[in-house]
């Protein structure tokens, strides 16, 4: 079921160098993991310019209160709903889009992992490595 392991699978059965088959999955992994990435960063600059967002939704906010100053029972509550965006862009910042920028990259880190293990793996037995050699170097991978 996994795309990438049929697609090594495929070249070692074709009867492809063992580098060749190396060459191949490595580009496969490296244009996965840049396009995974680029996913990341923009939840990263959603979280950047979050807070600022909500600091120019308080400065509209004040200045509208400043056009009512003649009523001044309006403006403490004025002034909270001003504040009120801020919150709101700090909030979604640390809450939501970084948190998940975080998550996207650690997850897009844990599979280019395990695809460098199954490559090293693949390559391995395409090359006729002794088992235990394989076994060995593919633990390096797990610690």
């Amino acid at each position: 079921e996994d795309l990438f392991i049929q697609k090594g699978l495929q070249l070692i059965a074709d009867g492809s160098e063992p580098e060749i088959v190396r060459e191949v999955l490595e580009t496969d992994l490296d244009l996965q993991e840049g396009h995974d990435i680029e996913a990341s960063k923009v939840y990263e600059a959603l979280g950047g310019y979050s807070p600022t967002i909500g600091i120019i939704g308080a400065v509209m906010g004040l200045i509208h209160v400043m056009g009512n100053l003649a009523d001044p029972s309006s403006l403490g509550s004025g002034i909270a709903v001003a504040f009120v965006a801020t919150i709101y862009g700090v909030a979604l910042a640390n809450l939501l889009f970084l948190p998940v920028a975080g998550k996207l990259k650690t997850l897009v880190l844990r599979r280019s992992r395990l695809q460098m293990m199954i490559t090293e793996g693949l390559i391995s037995v395409a090359a006729g490595d002794n088992p235990r050699n394989i076994e060995s170097r593919l633990q390096a991978y797990l610690n």
